[in-house]
């Protein structure tokens, strides 16, 4: 998309925005694929310093920028995207605690949905609850680029909270028990927004740490390492590019 005066809040575009973005949490992070992985890239935002990029990845428009932390910033963040800038699909890069005693450290998980204890879903005036699941052509796709690459993987649900610190015992068992391969924080609110706007979504996530394993990465690890997990998501995303 080509710049506009921007009637956003969160989001100042001075330069192109592509069709397809993928969004981590840490905009440190979002330079980091723009550095490494893009060609020609240029810097769109950098309100808030929620850091966006665009660029080329084997001859295809992407773009890159942060979506904070929780699910009302990364509402706010897809919704501008999807309803003021022309996005069609979103890939959210993200960390995430293992749950799941088959699930290490580094190792990929590809959401398909996601359980959450968010209000957030409740205000699209769905009686229960509005189901916060992935696009199917982007999951098959990023199956098929994580087989593709030879790298540890799996596919199923995992928990967006609205807690990092949850106050009551027991939910993390609970949570395993009930299949969930690793606990995050905003996995639905992308997918609910995908939904409301008839966009694409998925989540894409590395383990950084295990809720039931003496396992953790470092801060530098999670901004600078997940290549797999990069990986996939840019292979995802050229597929669905222009």
């Amino acid at each position: 998309m080509e710049p506009k005066e921007s009637i956003s809040a969160s989001i100042v575009a001075k330069d192109k925005i592509a069709k397809v973005m993928l969004m981590p949490g840490d905009p440190l992070r979002a330079k980091a694929v723009a550095d490494n992985y893009l060609e020609n890239v240029v810097c769109f935002n950098d309100t808030r310093n929620m850091l966006g990029f665009t660029g080329t990845y084997k001859g295809k428009e992407i773009s890159v920028m942060g979506h904070g932390m929780g699910i009302p910033s990364i509402g706010i963040y897809t919704h501008e995207l999807f309803t003021q800038f022309g996005v069609d699909a979103i890939i959210r890069i993200g960390s995430a605690g293992g749950l799941d005693m088959d699930v290490d450290a580094k190792d990929v998980v590809i959401a398909e949905a996601a359980s959450t204890n968010s209000n957030y879903g409740n205000a699209y005036g769905v009686p229960g609850q509005l189901a916060a699941c992935a696009d199917f052509d982007m999951l098959e796709e990023a199956v098929k680029n994580a087989r593709a690459q030879g790298c540890k993987f799996k596919v199923g649900k995992v928990y967006s909270s609205d807690f990092f610190y949850y106050p009551q015992p027991g939910l993390n068992e609970r949570l395993r028990d009930l299949g969930h391969l690793c606990v995050e924080m905003e996995t639905a609110g992308l997918y609910w927004e995908a939904c409301a706007n008839r966009k694409r979504a998925l989540s894409i996530l590395s383990i950084s740490d295990h809720l039931f394993k003496p396992v953790a990465l470092s801060a530098e690890e999670r901004q600078n390492g997940f290549t797999d997990m990069m990986e996939i998501a840019l292979n995802t995303a050229a597929k669905f590019a222009e």
